[in-house]
């Protein structure tokens, strides 16, 4: 598992470093190959229980919204989340669906359901992230929503 979550690090870090080797700017597509294989990566450390390398994915100057407080900074985060680390199986899991990167290739927004260990999902997530100078993708805002069943108005 943690083998896993190593790969898809480098294969994040490898395809940063492939974009940053290119004489034109990395494609939107390549951005967004790049934050959808980060945001997979990302989650993979929660199934993982790697609260460390969940740390490395978040900027260090992060918010990350919670249900009764904001977390504001990577160390505010990792504590934050800290007790969803705990224990050997994960409370929630998530994946992306959407992912849409700004022109300017800087910044990107993810987003997909979050789900409890039996499957059925409980949530939504969003999250933004900010592409570093080194070419990495970092997030920024992070937050997440219960899942809506209401019915759309005609």
């Amino acid at each position: 598992m943690i083998r896993a979550t190593l790969t898809a690090l480098a294969a994040v870090h490898l395809l940063a470093g492939a974009a940053r080797g290119q004489a034109a700017p990395a494609t939107p597509a390549v951005l967004t190959r790049q934050v959808f294989a980060a945001e997979s990566s990302f989650a993979a450390t929660m199934a993982h229980r790697d609260s460390a390398a969940f740390a490395k994915f978040v900027a260090p100057d992060a918010i990350f919204f919670g249900e009764k407080s904001v977390m504001r900074g990577r160390q505010g985060v990792v504590d934050g989340w800290r007790p969803l680390f705990a224990g050997p199986a994960a409370p929630f899991s998530w994946r992306p669906e959407k992912v849409e990167v700004l022109a300017s290739g800087t910044l990107a927004h993810s987003s997909g359901p979050v789900l409890d260990p039996s499957g059925r999902q409980i949530g939504n997530f969003n999250s933004v992230w900010r592409r570093e100078a080194d070419g990495t993708w970092l997030v920024v805002f992070d937050k997440g929503s219960p899942v809506c069943n209401c019915a759309r108005a005609p």
